[in-house]
């Protein structure tokens, strides 16, 4: 408590202070500074020994009186051993709580305010569609500050072993919205969906589940009549196709590359960090036979294309994903292969059939490679030995 007794100032006092501070005794203080002027209540916290500073409002909105009124009331709260700092903050959380938001209004603000930051612009309409179908039927209506163990287990239980990937990806985001829940004081308490040291406990880790099924390859060794069916079919897809199998490239990457990204006299396809999925920039090697395929189809630029390498047919689209993987199942005769599995042909046909080291793969794959003496070891992007390798990988994959 103040040693000083209360009541020490006058109105004159006040008006007078430019900058500084002054005591009006039992813990009230009076701060200027830069114009502006505020009661203070000084303390110290009865629960950690601190010394702290609690404001009591502006000095030309809270006369005197009330500011040794409020004064009074904190003196109130410490002589019960309480902080008053810390009790309106409780009071203030609370007060948020009574708004009785619920876990889907709360799910849609997360949404809202957290999307624009998000890479992938598609994430949002993602996040939105799998709360939809998994979440909001079981706990939408519910209050996020009743939101328990109990009822993220009624929302996870029901998919955890039959759609491993889906249902963590759900606690995952239901976990991430809990917190910016707490954290806008709309609950306490912690994180009923958290994994480590919680769910973990109750539900088997989704590795130990899952049913993992990696995107359906072209056999190496019959990659080359596949390469050969593209380019006898001679459509766009097809080639968009043929591209992505030469430069061991996703097919998003593909579909939405531009000339701009293309150097045709150095060969190189430089593809910018926020298209890549590993948010770093990407450079491509070029072989004659990629830059073959470009030539036929750089006729296609025009102002309705725009600056798209593979256009598709609405002005200014780029080719669907749909439309690649026709092309790949047509000409491999089977829709059990995927365009995404031809980065996995290529990565089996580096390891069976070549003496080139992993991290070569890896980096032509824009793999992150996490090991320290890899990482030290490679120094760079380790282009031209890529580039090499790609010359080579066109050789073995145009063999028909």
């Amino acid at each position: 408590m103040s040693r000083r007794s209360p009541h020490q100032l006058t109105v004159r006092q006040i008006a007078a202070l430019k900058d500084g501070a002054l005591a009006d005794g039992g813990n009230l203080w009076v701060v200027a500074k830069g114009g502006s002027k505020v009661w203070t209540f000084r303390y110290t916290s009865p629960k950690t020994g601190k010394r702290r500073e609690m404001g009591l409002g502006s000095a030309v909105d809270v006369s005197l009186v009330e500011a040794r009124k409020r004064s009074a009331d904190c003196r109130h709260v410490l002589a019960d051993g309480i902080d008053p700092l810390e009790q309106r903050r409780a009071e203030e959380a609370a007060a948020k709580r009574e708004l009785g938001l619920t876990f889907q209004q709360v799910a849609e603000r997360y949404i809202a305010e957290q999307s624009p930051g998000w890479r992938d612009k598609r994430s949002a309409a993602t996040w939105s569609a799998s709360l939809e179908l998994n979440a909001f039927p079981v706990c939408g209506a519910t209050p996020v500050a009743d939101m328990d163990t109990d009822t993220v287990l009624e929302v996870l239980r029901p998919i955890w072993t039959t759609k491993t990937e889906t249902a963590s990806r759900v606690r995952g985001r239901m976990e991430r919205i809990l917190d910016y829940a707490r954290t806008h004081g709309w609950r306490v308490g912690e994180n009923p969906a958290r994994w480590k040291g919680h769910l973990a406990a109750i539900l088997p880790k989704p590795s130990a589940v899952a049913k993992v099924e990696h995107h359906a390859a072209v056999d190496r060794k019959d990659i080359g009549k596949v390469m050969a069916a593209l380019a006898a079919s001679g459509g766009l897809a097809a080639k968009a196709v043929q591209f992505a199998c030469l430069t061991a490239a996703r097919s998003g990457e593909v579909r939405a590359a531009v000339w701009s990204e293309i150097d045709s006299v150095d060969g190189t396809w430089t593809v910018p960090a926020h298209k890549m999925k590993a948010g770093k920039e990407h450079r491509v090697p070029l072989t004659d036979a990629v830059l073959a395929i470009l030539r036929e189809v750089e006729p296609l630029r025009d102002a309705r294309t725009g600056d798209l390498v593979f256009p598709g047919q609405r002005a200014g689209k780029p080719l669907s994903d749909v439309a690649l993987s026709k092309a790949l199942h047509l000409a491999a005769g089977t829709k059990a292969v995927t365009v995404h599995g031809l980065r996995s042909t290529f990565r089996d046909w580096a390891a069976e059939e070549t003496d080139y080291p992993r991290e070569v793969a890896e980096m032509a794959l824009a793999h992150a490679i996490g090991d320290k003496v890899e990482a030290a070891y490679r120094r760079g992007d380790l282009f031209e030995k890529r580039r090499q390798m790609m010359d080579d990988w066109a050789g073995w994959a145009l063999a028909a």
